[in-house]
């Protein structure tokens, strides 16, 4: 017998992985998505959406990605996973995402490519949208031109491409390398961590969604674990999905403060820690000392775009 047996759980109703299955749609995640959705559907061109560490950017870029009506947009989500990329490799990425067939290696030439392909979209009465998942790591000047040389396809009725960042608050930083593309942002939205409510029917959300009969976490557990983890939700996925593995090697039917407590403090994710410390094994680890974008291809192709 495992813990999912024990508690009669269908599925893991805490993994970090962003399963749309388990997306919880808080109000402000409500209010985020409609923003950006709107942002999307007038072509606005930029808009940005921050928050700290496992404050569910992810999760709202991918449910935000399967939000758009296929018919009526062009969209891929395009995740950065180093920060020593090159503004060439990012330009003949977004050209692949767009739908280009065998980018140009010249930027004139690949400029030429994407424009062409953008109006091809346009006429096809679509809306072409690229997601830019992780986007703190774009910290180059040259890369924040190139999106502002993006920016300026247009044709006499709107302009051509929207992009909406996802990232950490640094990514304002970055904005500022290149003021004129900072003036550009049409829309930004910051993501909150969840209140105490929203932290209770975050962990219900997730154990209904997983077959689970009843809560096993009391309504002082809960407690603990906002206070914890400070509403964040990777670091409530963690310390919930821990408790669950020690409330079963306990035998215990009701999970405690005590037992939260104790796991919270095995896993050092105290109180004073806030909300923006990454849980161990939950993300933020170093990048890799050296970049290979043949890698970063290969990886970028097995997560899939719309």
């Amino acid at each position: 017998m495992n813990y999912l047996e024990f508690y009669e759980l269908a599925q893991e109703p805490f993994s970090n992985a962003p399963v749309s299955r388990f997306y919880y749609s808080s109000a402000q995640h409500a209010q985020a998505l409609m923003r950006l959705n709107h942002a999307v559907s007038s072509m606005k061109g930029l808009a940005v959406l921050v928050g700290d560490i496992g404050a569910g950017k992810t999760t709202l870029a991918r449910r935000m990605l399967d939000s758009l009506p296929e018919e009526e947009y062009e969209a891929a989500l395009l995740v950065i996973v180093h920060s020593g990329i090159t503004a060439s490799w990012l330009l003949k990425r977004i050209a692949l995402q767009l739908g280009v067939e065998s980018p140009a290696d010249e930027k004139l030439a690949l400029l030429a490519q994407v424009y062409q392909r953008l109006v091809r979209i346009y006429e096809s009465g679509k809306k072409a949208v690229i997601l830019i998942d992780e986007a703190q790591m774009l910290s180059s000047r040259e890369i924040m031109e190139e999106f502002r040389g993006l920016l300026n396809l247009e044709v006499p009725e709107r302009k051509l491409l929207s992009f909406v960042f996802f990232g950490l608050p640094e990514i304002e930083d970055n904005l500022r390398l290149d003021p004129p593309l900072a003036q550009r942002v049409a829309l930004k939205y910051r993501l909150e961590p969840l209140s105490a409510e929203a932290t209770e029917a975050y962990v219900r959300h997730r154990l209904r969604l997983a077959g689970a009969p009843r809560v096993p976490f009391t309504p002082g557990a809960v407690a603990r674990v906002h206070a914890h983890t400070r509403g964040t939700p990777r670091l409530i996925n963690t310390l919930c999905d821990n408790a669950l593995f020690e409330g079963f090697v306990a035998r215990a039917r009701d999970l405690d403060e005590r037992l939260v407590d104790r796991v919270a403090r095995d896993l050092a994710i105290e109180p004073s820690s806030g909300a923006s410390a990454p849980a161990p094994g939950a993300g933020g680890s170093a990048a890799p000392a050296r970049l290979d974008l043949a890698e970063i291809d290969r990886y970028l192709e097995s997560l899939g775009a719309k």
